[in-house]
């Protein structure tokens, strides 16, 4: 680009996103090409939208709309936790995070998840028709104008994301109410409706069982319990200590 000159300066949070050189706390000179919004500039220099929070330009709130002009200081905050959504918290999530969407789901999380690499625009197109909250550590799919909404997910160890994503969104949790599987409804099921399902001597140890509206596959408290129980504790004290609303 050969045209004005700006500083721009990013916040902490979003160092993940931009080079070495970009991260100073004085920020970092950019040359602009004089007609592009603030918004393509701070996507070219690598920091999704979805992650920004605030804009200001000489210490004055702005949007992504404004062009900068020669001189102009910007900085870039990244999003206020929790962060607020135009509907209910329903996420889709790429073929990278299935760990992520069964664990949503175990807490009662609507989480669609896409087991194919369908690519990016189809999964984008899902997003807008769905209403979901596009998860993804792809950042180019996080550029997509389509999305409806977008949040990239910052580590690749599935608790540390789990935690993110709550901290983020604190969706209302509700466990034991989905299918891991396939993102059903889960509803009380009797033994004889769940007994083809059965390993052998299950129905001898176990007497509470549920089926999935959806794709009919029955569960129950088995020996994988505890590592889940773990899971669903852990969620819920962070919730309860965030005030988090529970469903």
């Amino acid at each position: 680009m050969d045209g004005p000159e700006i500083i721009v300066s990013f916040a902490p949070e979003l160092h993940v996103f931009v080079t070495a050189a970009r991260r100073a706390a004085e920020g970092a000179t950019v040359r602009t090409d004089g007609s592009s919004t603030l918004g393509h500039v701070v996507e070219s220099l690598g920091v999704p939208l979805t992650e920004v929070g605030g804009l200001t330009v000489d210490g004055r709130p702005s949007d992504t709309a404004h062009v900068p002009a020669a001189g102009e200081r910007i900085e870039v905050s990244p999003v206020v936790r929790p962060q607020a959504l135009p509907g209910p918290a329903r996420f889709l999530l790429d073929v990278h995070l299935g760990t992520l969407a069964r664990r949503l789901r175990l807490l009662g999380v609507d989480a669609a998840y896409e087991r194919l690499d369908i690519g990016d625009a189809a999964l984008a197109a899902q997003s807008a028709r769905e209403q979901r909250v596009m998860l993804s550590r792809d950042r180019g799919l996080l550029h997509r104008r389509e999305l409806w909404a977008g949040a990239y997910v910052y580590s690749h160890r599935p608790e540390e994301q789990l935690t993110d994503v709550l901290e983020r969104f604190a969706p209302p949790l509700a466990p034991w109410t989905r299918c891991t599987a396939c993102n059903g409804v889960l509803r009380p099921a009797t033994l004889e409706e769940v007994r083809p399902q059965l390993r052998a001597g299950t129905e001898r140890s176990y007497d509470t069982f549920a089926l999935c509206a959806d794709c009919g596959q029955a569960y129950w408290r088995g020996a994988h319990q505890d590592g889940l129980n773990d899971i669903v504790a852990d969620a819920l004290r962070r919730a309860e200590a965030a005030g988090q609303p529970q469903a």
